[in-house]
């Protein structure tokens, strides 16, 4: 083998057994937040169902000079991080008419105050990125991928579905 098919032999042998689709597993790719602020610079995981972001102390990611809840990142029931934007901001897609919401794909960035924040995920569990991410194909060359899992548990109703506008 050459060198570069070599390399990435190993690199798909460190691969997730899924990592072709993004349906990987529920909360898989180390979703977090990037902050950043002049010389400050934190991640932030987002491990729970619902995280708010505010200047209140009693939220999950404390920004000063944010309104006292200023946004809200919901884990939905179809493992998509899903932003509402309670205060002002900037955000990644134009929201139609007054939405403040959307889906967070890998790279998107928001605003709160003077703070940056960028989402993160690694792109095999990114569902915005089918097939494991560019290696799949771009735009009119991706191929249809099969239909998402049902991460619900057995007996458990699926939380109030949102509207958002997809990024």
């Amino acid at each position: 083998m050459r060198g570069d098919e070599e390399a990435m032999a190993r690199d798909m042998s460190r691969r997730p057994a899924n990592a072709m689709t993004t349906h990987a597993e529920w909360g898989a790719g180390d979703p977090h937040l990037r902050v950043t602020r002049e010389d400050t610079r934190l991640e932030h995981p987002l491990s729970l169902d619902e995280t708010r972001i505010g200047s209140d102390a009693g939220n999950d990611l404390v920004l000063d000079g944010a309104d006292p809840v200023h946004a809200t990142i919901v884990h939905d029931e179809r493992d998509e991080y899903v932003l509402t934007l309670h205060g002002e901001g900037e955000m990644n897609a134009l929201p139609e008419g007054d939405s403040r919401t959307e889906i967070l794909r890998t790279g998107a960035r928001f605003t709160i105050a003077d703070w940056t924040l960028v989402f993160m995920r690694e792109e095999y569990a990114d569902h915005g990125r089918p097939f494991g991410g560019r290696e799949g194909g771009e735009l009119s060359d991706q191929p249809p991928q099969s239909e998402r899992p049902d991460y619900t548990v057995p007996g458990d109703e699926p939380g109030p579905r949102e509207e958002v506008n997809k990024a």
